[in-house]
């Protein structure tokens, strides 16, 4: 990077894609995890609905509620400054009539996002443009949408054949239409993802949809291995492994507080100079 920092904007992002420089975005779900994720230059932050899973304990992303995730949201963009920050809209936030997705998605922008993010295909063509046109920007997600997992027969990998990779390019084309801003593509194969970043004039973000997409996005907590699942998924990467990192820091912990090697001298506060003298003084003439 040269040249002083500034924030991101879809503008930017549209040049981006212009000069095929390549686009880098992560979740964040708290303030120390955005601020960090901000200070290291990545250019978008999504508040994925995956803190269901990685951060509040649940089995999917259905349970999460707009209360959970406004939460959550206001945490990151406290932090952020300059990258480009989305807000996921869980399940059932943008699903049930258009009014009440544009009610949510404003929500969304109270809470400091640049933009929200809307799962599903052509079907949710007109909401997505009756929030953009309320003046939010919008993030289409196509591919295996979690929130539609059931719907798609699980965790699968979309458009691995001729015919279901025609529906991911026609979804993709309507929703640019639309209007979104952006395209993520999940569990995608790298062909129609690459196919459908070319066609279209927005950039897109890949997560298992292979390098030609425009940018990347990974889960914060697969990038620094805090994941709690055993099966990572093959399109992660772990950069490091904080899980042995931490589980080692706190056994020494427990270990120093059971042995009484921690607090030491070096880690307490003492009274000012003769008033500890004083105290005991006090407390004898009252105990007499």
């Amino acid at each position: 990077m040269s040249g002083e920092r500034k924030k991101v904007t879809i503008n930017h992002l549209l040049k981006m894609k212009g000069r095929k420089e390549k686009i880098c975005m992560v979740t964040a779900y708290d303030y120390p995890t955005a601020y960090l994720a901000d200070l290291s230059g990545i250019d978008m932050i999504l508040v994925g609905d995956s803190v269901g899973m990685v951060v509040l304990g649940y089995k999917s992303t259905l349970p999460v509620t707009m209360e959970e995730m406004l939460h959550h949201t206001k945490a990151v963009t406290r932090a952020v400054k300059y990258s480009f920050v989305i807000g996921d809209m869980p399940f059932l936030s943008y699903n049930t009539g258009v009014d009440e997705a544009i009610h949510n998605a404003g929500l969304f922008m109270k809470a400091g996002c640049d933009a929200v993010k809307i799962e599903g295909g052509k079907e949710m063509a007109d909401t997505v443009k009756a929030v953009v046109d309320a003046g939010i920007p919008v993030m289409a997600h196509l591919g295996l949408t979690p929130q539609r997992a059931a719907q798609l027969g699980g965790y699968k990998l979309q458009g691995s054949t001729a015919e279901s990779a025609m529906k991911v390019i026609e979804d993709a084309k309507a929703l640019e239409k639309a209007g979104a801003f952006s395209l993520l593509f999940e569990f995608v194969p790298m062909e129609v993802a690459g196919l459908i970043t070319d066609k279209l004039s927005i950039p897109t973000i890949g997560i298992g949809a292979g390098p030609r997409c425009d940018g990347q996005v990974l889960v914060f907590h697969d990038i620094v291995g805090l994941t709690l699942w055993t099966e990572t998924p093959k399109f992660a990467k772990k950069y490091v492994d904080l899980r042995e990192r931490i589980l080692d820091a706190l056994k020494k912990y427990l270990g120093d507080v059971k042995t009484g090697s921690f607090p030491l001298e070096e880690h307490s506060y003492h009274m000012k100079e003769g008033e500890y003298n004083k105290l005991l003084s006090n407390l004898e003439r009252g105990e007499e």
